[in-house]
């Protein structure tokens, strides 16, 4: 018999009553997905796509429409938040200010009436885990927003859940302290080994923490894969779009050889293979080429010349972008040594790095 994941969403779907009054809305729909004892999977998507909801029917705040959730195999749909053995940790961090940093983390414990020395132990525990010894008799108003989040985390992980629930906890942090903080809560999780469900709409925060990423679009899933997946060969040309930058480029399937498809875009010719391929195409269908920006070289013998339209200079990389005809074209120079940056004005010859080009439908 078949293993079963540790975390399965069956079929879920939730639906709210319109705003009118006149019949129901989709929040979410045929949501199915499995996750493995020990993965962290982010939910990644704009405003409004149903990661939050979706997080919210696992903690057990919202009851799904139709559909079953199962962990460790054994459906939950009806248990109460309290006793499906999960933690979350909110975007606001909800510290009690009138309490310690101790008295913050062992509330929950208390709440479970375990013996004073039990409860010493274990909150003495985490708050080293997360990096916080020392300040256990601060308020939290004596803290920085970076501390007061491992508060709201310790508070989580003092608990010991089998699922541990996270739902933009970083929104509330300036982008340096982000960094830092993404890093160890990754740290903290692969150290646990603990599952974890992240809900997220920052795209560098789903790529550093994920085992994989669950992009989400109006309330359906898009894809799930790894990062580098989910970067390099989107399912759509939405989940392109939303992640990184990118360049879509109208593009039509001209013939085919075995393996290889043959495409004309920018009035060029390219070969791609298989692999480069979202899903076989028939000849003559349109279709959506993506060029990711780094994925253009300025070079003084490309065959492609364009016009530059913008040029911002960032340090580590200039980002240009480049008229070619009625296209705009983003580009990110990373040469380190390059002696000047092209003025906007400026004609540039450039080329598409080889291996680097994928094809979507139209």
């Amino acid at each position: 018999m078949a293993e079963v994941s540790y975390l399965v969403f069956q079929d879920i779907e939730k639906r709210f009553s319109s705003r009118e009054g006149k019949g129901q809305v989709a929040a979410v729909q045929n949501v199915n997905l499995q996750i493995e004892q020990g993965e962290l999977i982010t939910l990644l998507g704009p405003s409004g796509c149903g990661k939050t909801t979706t997080l919210r029917m696992v903690a057990g705040f919202e009851s799904p429409s139709r559909g079953e959730i199962l962990l460790a195999g054994e459906r939950i749909n009806q248990k109460p938040p309290h006793r499906r053995e999960m933690a979350m940790v909110f975007q606001s961090y909800a510290l009690f200010p009138h309490l310690s940093v101790f008295e913050n983390v062992a509330y929950g414990l208390r709440l479970r009436s375990l013996l004073e020395i039990e409860v010493r132990k274990r909150v003495l525990e985490v708050l080293e885990l997360v990096g916080l010894e020392g300040l256990e008799h601060r308020p939290p108003q004596q803290l920085s927003g970076g501390q007061q989040q491992r508060v709201a985390l310790a508070r989580a992980l003092v608990l010991q859940p089998k699922v541990l629930l996270m739902d933009e906890p970083l929104s509330n942090l300036d982008a340096k302290l982000r960094e830092q903080m993404r890093t160890e809560i990754r740290r903290i999780q692969q150290t646990l080994g603990i599952t974890t469900l992240y809900v997220t709409h920052d795209q560098a925060e789903a790529m550093t923490l994920a085992d994989r990423i669950v992009i989400m679009h109006r309330g359906q899933i898009e894809q799930v894969d790894v990062p580098t997946q989910i970067y390099q060969r989107p399912a759509s040309a939405f989940v392109a779009d939303f992640i990184g930058q990118s360049n879509l480029l109208p593009a039509r399937v001209v013939g085919r050889e075995g393996e290889v498809w043959i495409i004309q875009a920018l009035e060029q010719t390219f070969r791609l293979p298989s692999t480069a391929l979202a899903r076989p195409l028939a000849i003559g269908e349109a279709a959506q080429l993506l060029i990711r920006p780094e994925a253009v070289c300025l070079h003084p013998r490309g065959s492609l010349r364009a016009g530059v339209q913008r040029a911002t200079y960032l340090g580590p990389i200039v980002e240009y972008e480049l008229t070619l005809g009625t296209q705009l074209l983003t580009v990110v120079d990373r040469d380190p040594l390059r002696p000047r940056i092209y003025p906007v004005g400026a004609e540039v010859n450039f080329d598409f790095l080889p291996g680097c080009l994928y094809l979507l439908p139209a």
